[in-house]
């Protein structure tokens, strides 16, 4: 790989693949509403509207290797549960794959999710009555199906990626890491779900890592999990979190009702992404969360 496209490189994956491509000797360009605080002289930056991303122009962004999309609008918060918002990142996705194409790029690698993969089980089980999250993994399920047909129709390599749950210093979403540590340190009580669901963490150093892998190596039209490879129930990865960081805290379990769906273990399974690309993960989830308090404390004394 010589030369990547990424949509979406302000965000917190799509800048430090950027990162990481750019440490490999890889050209970026890099494409988002929001400017970049990457500086490299083999990056360039180029402004975007992700709802009107064909009438992006430049010369340096015709015949890259491999476009990479992350731009998605809605990915924590409340818009998670916005449908029409949803629907509409599924259909920049298509446009996305047509704007890949016409700048002469031959490989599609977008950001899917695990909540796909939720979103089904939670979906088709007679009797069950999903939350609102699953509207954000509907999304991402309508724009994996449809962009199979469109970029088979279009003639470009589609890779679609299933990231299981990213985190890292760099986020500032309110997911469940991240609100965690900043519940530990502002001293807040630690309450949870029993935790039996199951659940996967994966760095998002080793995150970037497995991007670049998919570039490179990813085969054409298969989906591949990002994940640490040893997904467990999510009261393991929270007695992780107490040990390295709150040994002295009470961590409660069974306060939090759950409401979501329980996928079994073989849905996290990452070994089609070892065989395939070699990736895999390097980064404990001990290490991870301790990397990620030192950051926010960092950000937090600024």
């Amino acid at each position: 790989m010589k030369k990547a496209i990424i949509s979406g490189v302000s965000g917190f994956v799509g800048g430090n693949l950027a990162r990481y491509l750019l440490e490999e000797g890889v050209c970026v360009i890099g494409l988002d509403k929001f400017k970049s605080q990457i500086k490299h002289e083999n990056f360039k930056f180029i402004p975007m509207e992700l709802s009107n991303i064909e009438q992006t122009v430049s010369g340096d962004l015709q015949n890259a290797d491999v476009f990479y999309h992350f731009a998605w609008q809605g990915s924590a918060g409340a818009e998670r549960n916005d449908t029409d918002l949803q629907l509409k990142n599924a259909q920049w996705t298509m446009e996305a794959i047509h704007f890949a194409k016409k700048v002469g790029c031959k490989r599609f690698v977008c950001a899917g999710s695990i909540m796909e993969r939720e979103t089904i089980a939670a979906a088709l089980t007679p009797g069950n009555e999903p939350g609102l999250a699953y509207i954000y993994g509907s999304g991402k399920l309508v724009a994996h199906t449809m962009a199979m047909s469109v970029a088979a129709n279009l003639g470009i390599e589609l890779v679609w990626a299933l990231i299981t749950n990213a985190y890292g210093a760099g986020e500032m979403s309110p997911r469940f890491v991240n609100s965690t540590i900043r519940k530990i340190l502002s001293g807040e009580k630690l309450q949870f779900t029993a935790g039996t669901q199951n659940y996967d963490f994966v760095y998002i150093s080793d995150v970037a890592k497995a991007f670049y892998l998919l570039g490179e190596n990813g085969k054409p039209f298969h989906e591949y999990v990002i994940g640490s490879g040893l997904a467990q129930p999510l009261r393991n990865f929270i007695l992780e979190m107490k040990s390295s960081l709150a040994p002295n805290r009470d961590f409660i379990f069974g306060d939090v009702p759950f409401t979501g769906t329980n996928l079994d273990l073989s849905a996290f399974d990452c070994s089609d992404t070892e065989t395939d690309t070699g990736f895999k993960a390097s980064v404990s989830f001990g290490e991870g969360v301790r990397k990620t308090m030192e950051w926010i404390k960092e950000m937090d004394e600024k």
